[in-house]
């Protein structure tokens, strides 16, 4: 029977009917085949390439004999390649190929299975349980071919499905195969697998016996490896120049000379004696010697001589850290302890602050200063307590803890020991390393300090432990009770101009070789990189910016061939080497604006100008805050809604007011995260100025807390607001009066520019924040408000009108001046 079909080409692969292949296709003539086919009933011609290795066959390069598969399942795969299974169906021969540019389409003659009665042909009856019980035996001798398949084998009654099934799961080779295909008697066909399995079958039992022979000598070579092994052990016990009896004597002469503690000692002894009974080559002396060496190498009275001198140490501190007052006059007071008693429990300073403000190069300095050894250890996802006080010896491959293995490393038992990034560590089900740095920075505990590999109390006292962190906030409270924290709020614009100037363009110029070029950054030119380029409360970046500009004017250096002698670096140089500005700092508005407030923040790069916007629509009492604000912010923004209903006789305000109005208030930078409690007074100005429609100052910027009588509380972070302001052009600042102390930390020139308003209560506020009403404005009450003086309740018809009169007349001067 002849029928056309769409023909899927096979690499290295025969499939025979009744056989279920899965198939990966990726070819695109082949897939538009199976495209085809699924299109239609599913039915694919499946032929073998004579050479597999051709990517675009022939048809002359295609057998003619294949077989007639069903496709079963289809999936596209997410490289564009095809998986497909397929189920073979009946022999056919191609007899013709037609025209097809998208895949292969031919004209084949189907060759059926004939239908044969046993009963008939008792030959071939014999032939088929000859066939079955050969298979039998190649299964038994295969052990790829699970023995399932020999039942299911069994059980086959038709002469061509046999032949067809035992062809799929031999071993032949290709062409074997293709010769069984193209076998269309199914007498001959069982014939030829008949005899390719019996030569199957010789060749499996062939490797047998020589994987039986090498598995025999295999066993006889391990057997004399080991005896030879137990010879060399024995004549070591006897021989006269005995390894390991030299190295009990040598350990033996450590542990008497090294100076250590009792404990420490008699341990050591102990375990010396147990090494002595033990095999030097079991797992268990490994240990043992791995403990004696660990505890032998500790500095137990090692100690590194300290010269006490507080001018040289004051000295060394100031020439690596441009300011840090705090830390620095808190190791100079340790130092001059120091030198007045014998000794003293070391102090446990934890430096908080931003990145890139000098942490951890201060903590280097304080060991230069000191004389001291230098340790640092990073805590940065440290997640396991064994990493701190070790792992038991229990354990595989045991180890001290990071305390111990730093003070082994440094041979001295009073360094100073950085432990940064403090604030990093986490807790999972190893247990909470946070809990064993208890023990470690509790200056009353340890001098007992007990490492878990060690199981020895270690003295700690002696060791200057310095610690950092970004934040407090995830260091547990036990933990930091034990540390002295000082806080280290990063640097002013002022501060940072100087650290360039002294540190980083000198350090810059010298690592990019222009030492000999008189390389001149103008203090302009240093401000433009630090407010356009850089955004933060360090000098990390500002240090990165200046290696930037070096480096390119390196290059210029090369070019001009190393003719010109000297660089100034101004705005105009800096804009040309670093392109466009990355960053802007908050700047104040031109105009007075009404419902537009300046507020403050502080954010991990320093203080920042942080607008408030308010606007009053008709609408029914809703309140909408917006620009990502955490929970701390939006009950500050309740609450000062509150106060301006409550206050809302004094402001000129019906009683009722909020009934027939929506509030929105809006800090922009939406994508921004925004908390904390100090925008209260922000909030309320806002609010009050878009309630009445008056104006606020556009150079008056405000922070401060606000409770629900109106009192102003206290807020953090003083310093960077003020700076903030002084460097947005604002010339008043309205703080809260608890703050008045912080003043002390803002530099001179700062509060000389800016009128500091200390306020105790929001009327304060809004008399210094809100631009004045004139005379003729209707709204007394607010007028007599602003001047601190009570009033009748206004007639809100005639604010309505006189506002709307205003309104008319900007109109009108508008359009006879033309737009500005």
């Amino acid at each position: 029977m002849a029928r056309t079909i769409p023909l899927l080409p096979l690499r290295e692969l025969i499939v025979f009917p009744h056989e279920v292949v899965p198939l990966f296709v990726g070819r695109e003539k082949s897939i538009n085949a199976l495209e085809e086919a699924m299109a239609g009933d599913r039915s694919i011609l499946l032929c073998a390439q004579k050479k597999a290795k051709v990517n675009d066959p022939k048809p002359d390069g295609i057998h003619t004999f294949g077989t007639i598969g069903s496709i079963i399942q289809l999936l596209r795969l997410p490289d564009g390649t095809v998986k497909v299974l397929v189920e073979g169906k009946q022999r056919a021969k191609i007899t013709e190929y037609l025209d097809n540019d998208r895949y292969f389409l031919v004209e084949v003659d189907v060759i059926d299975a004939p239908s044969i009665s046993l009963d008939d042909e008792p030959e071939l009856a014999a032939l088929m349980r000859s066939v079955q019980a050969t298979f039998e035996n190649y299964v038994k001798l295969n052990k790829r071919v699970p023995p399932e398949l020999a039942v299911s084998v069994q059980s086959i009654d038709s002469p061509s499905r046999l032949a067809d099934t035992i062809a799929a799961h031999v071993n032949f080779k290709l062409s074997a195969k293709q010769e069984l295909l193209e076998t269309e008697s199914v007498r001959g066909r069982l014939e030829k697998l008949y005899e390719l399995m019996q030569n199957e079958i010789e060749i499996l039992q062939v490797e047998k016996k020589i994987r039986t022979r090498v598995k025999k000598q295999m066993e006889k070579n391990q057997k004399e490896y080991y005896l030879n092994e137990q010879m060399q052990a024995i004549q070591k016990e006897l021989g006269s120049q005995d390894e390991f009896k030299n190295e009990i004597a040598e350990l033996e002469d450590k542990i008497r000379r090294k100076k250590m503690s009792q404990e420490a000692t008699s341990r050591l002894k102990k375990e010396l004696r147990k090494l002595k009974m033990m095999s030097p080559m079991s797992a268990e002396a490994t240990v043992v010697r791995n403990y004696i060496d660990t505890v032998l190498g500790l500095p137990w009275e090692e100690r590194t001589s300290e010269r006490i001198d507080l001018s040289d140490a004051e000295s060394i501190l100031d020439e690596d850290h441009y300011g840090l007052e705090k830390p620095k006059e808190r190791i100079l007071e340790y130092l001059a302890v120091q030198s007045l008693v014998q000794k003293i429990k070391g102090p446990i300073l934890c430096l908080v602050g931003p990145p890139g403000v000098g942490k951890t190069s201060l903590a280097k300095s304080v060991a230069r200063a000191t004389h001291r050894k230098f340790i640092r250890v990073s805590l940065g996802g440290v997640r396991d307590e064994a990493e701190i006080r070790g792992h038991r010896r229990t354990y595989i491959g045991a180890m001290p803890g990071k305390i111990i293995q730093g003070l082994r490393k440094c041979g001295s038992s009073n360094p100073v020991f950085l432990l940064d990034e403090i604030d990093k560590m986490s807790m999972d089900f190893r247990g909470d390393p946070s809990a064993a740095m208890l023990e470690v920075l509790d200056p009353e505990q340890n001098s007992a300090f007990v490492d878990h590999f060690l199981d020895l109390e270690y003295d700690l006292s002696d060791v200057l432990f310095m610690c950092t962190a970004n934040s407090l906030h995830t260091i547990p409270l036990p933990l930091q009770d034990r540390m002295e924290i000082i806080s280290l709020t990063g640097y002013t614009d002022e501060d940072k101009l100087k650290i360039a100037k002294q540190y980083l363009i000198p350090k810059q110029v010298e690592a990019n070789g222009m030492q000999d070029v008189d390389v001149h950054f103008t203090d302009p030119g240093i401000r433009e990189i630090i407010d356009r380029y850089t955004k933060e409360a360090g000098v990390r970046s500002l240090e990165r910016q200046v290696s930037s500009v070096v480096r390119k004017l390196a290059v210029e250096y090369i070019r001009d061939g190393k003719k010109k002698k000297g660089y100034k670096i101004d705005v105009r140089t800096v804009q040309r080497l670093l392109g466009p500005a990355k960053y802007r700092y908050g700047i104040a508005d031109a105009h007075d604006q009404i419902g537009m407030v300046n507020g403050l923040a502080v954010t991990m790069f320093g203080g920042d100008l942080l607008p408030a916007e308010a606007t009053v629509v008709a609408g029914k009492g809703k309140v909408t805050l917006t620009g990502k604000l955490g929970e701390v912010m939006q009950e500050s923004a309740q609450a000062a809604i509150s106060y301006v209903r409550a206050r809302a006789l004094a402001f000129g305000l019906e009683p009722d007011f909020y009934e027939s109005l929506d509030f929105h208030v809006h800090f922009p930078e939406g994508a921004v995260p925004k908390d904390g409690p100090s925008a209260g007074v922000t909030i309320v100005v806002a609010l009050v100025s878009a309630l009445l429609r008056v104006p606020v100052r556009k150079d008056v910027a405000m922070t401060g807390e606000i409770n629900l009588r109106g009192k102003v509380l206290p807020i953090g972070g003083l310093k960077e607001k003020v700076l903030a302001a002084f460097r947005g052009g604002m010339k008043t600042v309205i703080c809260p009066a608890e703050n008045e102390k912080d003043l002390a930390d803002i530099p001179k020139n700062v509060l000389r520019a800016l009128d500091i308003k200390l306020a105790t209560s929001l009327d304060e506020v809004l008399r210094w924040a809100i631009v004045p009403l004139d005379e003729a404005h209707p709204n007394h009450a607010f007028r007599d408000f602003m001047n601190g003086v009570d009033t009748e309740p206004v007639d809100w018809r005639d604010v309505h009108a006189y506002l709307a009169e205003r309104r008319r007349k900007e109109r009108s001067e508008s359009r006879e001046h033309g737009p500005h």
